[in-house]
Formats: C-alpha cells, sequence, structure tokens
C-alpha cells in the first residue's frame, strides 16, 4: 500500500496538504516535514493550513507552494456574525480548490481532523492511542507514532508513514530569515531577550534577566526586549529600566522578528514559540526551561542552540551565561 502511494505521488497529482494550524512553535516544529517531502517527491505541490496569525511562518519556506488561513480562535468569538459566515465559506472554497493525493494532519486535534476531513483527498492522522482525542472515524488512514519523542520527531515519522518513505536525514527547517529595515534598531551589537511566555510557570525571574543583560552590556551587546501585548509591553519596560542601555522596540510582525533574530548575537528565550523560531532561523539561541520538559518540546536539531532547565528546575544566570560562551566557541 505504501509503495502504491508513492508511486501515486510521484507519477500522477503531486499536490499534499499539511494541517498544522497553530501554535507558532507546534507551527516551527512542523516545517522540517516539507524537505523530507521535497527530498522524496522534488515535483510535488505542497500547501499548509495554518492559522492566520502564524501563516507567516510555512510562508518563509521556499518548499511551500501555497499557505491557507483559517481563524478558527478568532471565528469562535463571532460564530453568529456574517462577517465569520463568509469568511469561512472563503476558507472552505479555498481548501476545496484542489484535490490531495494526501492531505497530512500533524496536529492531532478535532479542529485539524474536521479540516483535514473537509478538503478533497485522502486523509491520514495519529491513531487513538497517539492523539490527545480520539480522531480516528474522521481519517482515511491512521498510523501509530509513540508519545516521549519530542515534537519534531513525531511530525516527521507521521508524515513518513502516511506517503511511505523512511525518515533518514537530520532535521532542516529550511527557513532564513527575510532582510527588513527596522529604523528603530541601533547600529550596534545586540542580544534578543524572549521573557514572556503565556504561561507564568514558565516564566524566568526579572532579577535573572536584569543580571543577564548587565553582563551582556559589559560585553558591548544591548538587549532587546521584544513583546507582544500590552502586559508583555509592560514588563520590557519594567525590565529596561533594570538594564543599562535595553531597547524595547515598537509592536513588531513575524518577518520582522525573523529580521531581528537573524542578525542577533544571541536569542536568549523561554518556552515560548518565538524562542524556537530564533533557532530555526539559524540564530544562535539558548532556550530557558522552568515548567516543561525541553526532551519533548525543546529545541530540537539546531546546531547552534541549547536547552537550559527542566521541570521545576530553571537555569541560573551563570548556566546561561555559559551556554553563550559555549555556543559563541561553535560560530
Amino acid at each position: 500500500m505504501q509503495r502504491s502511494l508513492l508511486n501515486t505521488v510521484s507519477n500522477h497529482m503531486r499536490r499534499i496538504l499539511l494541517v498544522k494550524t497553530s501554535s507558532l512553535g507546534d507551527v516551527v516544529h512542523n516545517l522540517p516535514v516539507v524537505n523530507d517531502i521535497r527530498s522524496r517527491f522534488p515535483g510535488v505541490q505542497i500547501d499548509w493550513v495554518a492559522e492566520e496569525n502564524f501563516a507567516p511562518i510555512p510562508r518563509m519556506h521556499a518548499g511551500v507552494d501555497r499557505v491557507i488561513p483559517v481563524a478558527i480562535r478568532r471565528w469562535r468569538r463571532s460564530m453568529l456574525r456574517t462577517e465569520t459566515h463568509h469568511e469561512c465559506c472563503t476558507f472552505l472554497k479555498q481548501l476545496r480548490e484542489h484535490e490531495y493525493n494526501a492531505i497530512v494532519d500533524t496536529q492531532g486535534l478535532l479542529k485539524s481532523a474536521m479540516i483535514a476531513c473537509a478538503a478533497h483527498g485522502r486523509s491520514h492522522g495519529l491513531d487513538w492511542k497517539s492523539s490527545r482525542e480520539p480522531l480516528r472515524i474522521l481519517y482515511e488512514r491512521t498510523y501509530a507514532v509513540p508519545w516521549g519523542q519530542h515534537a519534531v520527531v513525531r511530525n516527521r515519522s507521521l508524515a513518513a508513514k502516511a506517503l511511505g518513505y523512511r525518515v533518514t536525514d537530520p532535521a532542516d527547517y529550511g527557513i532564513l530569515c527575510g532582510r527588513q529595515n527596522l529604523a528603530w534598531l541601533p547600529a550596534v551589537h545586540y542580544a534578543v531577550l524572549l521573557h514572556a511566555t503565556s504561561a507564568s510557570t514558565k516564566l524566568w525571574p526579572e532579577q535573572h534577566w536584569a543580571a543577564l543583560s548587565n553582563y551582556l552590556f559589559l560585553n558591548n551587546i544591548i538587549s532587546v526586549l521584544p513583546w507582544g501585548n500590552a502586559d508583555e509591553r509592560a514588563r520590557s519596560e519594567r525590565l529596561a529600566a533594570a538594564m543599562n542601555n535595553a531597547v524595547v522596540p515598537p509592536a513588531l510582525m513575524l518577518s520582522e522578528l525573523a529580521t531581528l533574530f537573524g542578525m542577533a548575537q544571541v536569542v536568549v528565550g523561554v518556552d515560548t514559540g518565538l524562542t524556537h523560531l530564533a533557532a530555526a532561523l539559524q540564530a544562535p539561541t539558548v532556550g530557558i526551561y522552568c515548567a516543561t520538559d525541553p526532551a519533548a518540546t525543546g529545541i530540537h536539531a539546531c546546531p547552534r542552540a541549547a536547552n537550559l532547565g527542566g521541570i521545576g528546575a530553571p537555569p541560573t544566570v551563570q548556566d546561561v551565561i555559559a551556554a553563550i560562551a559555549t555556543i559563541e566557541r561553535l560560530q
């Protein structure tokens, strides 16, 4: 069956749909699947369904032909509005514009399974033991992918089983930062400090950020403190007040953040999608883990990156400084 599917992909329709809608880190972790597919089927067309806020991520990959944005998160708040109905219809029209040889849902949630089911083509997903929700009825084919593996490994494994190939190469995210003009950024060496995250348990103490920034300043590196909402902006400004020559930028789009990461001396971040994006862009990156296990969701297969800490075991400032020094020696 797998060999037959491989031949069909190679010789006939040559169109595959990837469904990975959110969150930011999860979308980043799905990028190596594109390179895996491209290396086996060079002529294949790859489309990708992603939440509208995260659609710029797959657009960074030259191997993705079309990104179909979806807005489930926003639609849930306005289900009865006429505009929402029109947007849903537009999305379904785009989703069904082509018939796919294979639809691979690596998200493994009800919302993504329903998207895969609504598209035209054979749908593939995780079996009931491998996903967080019982979705077997919504897919034409399901596969066992063991828990306990890193998210990147699980995504690659599912796609390989669905399309009939073996994963043999190291993970390759396949994206590069753009070069946008950041007029607010001083023309000096800088580090990006990603201090914000959605869960308070993942935060690193503010005094640690201040101590790290002051160490960087003594080495002629200023600190840049991006933010994503009002609370994060207030935290950036509070941190900057305790630092020497730190910069709080204006609100930045993902494409601008990618440029910022790509030119940084180092990016240091807590367990947040932006930290994974920085590492995927091949920026020197240190990931700080205070409440999650980096073995499952940490920075993965990025040669200029390091994971520090773990559940209930946040790294010290000296741990982070030592990791930065190690990464600098690798450059």
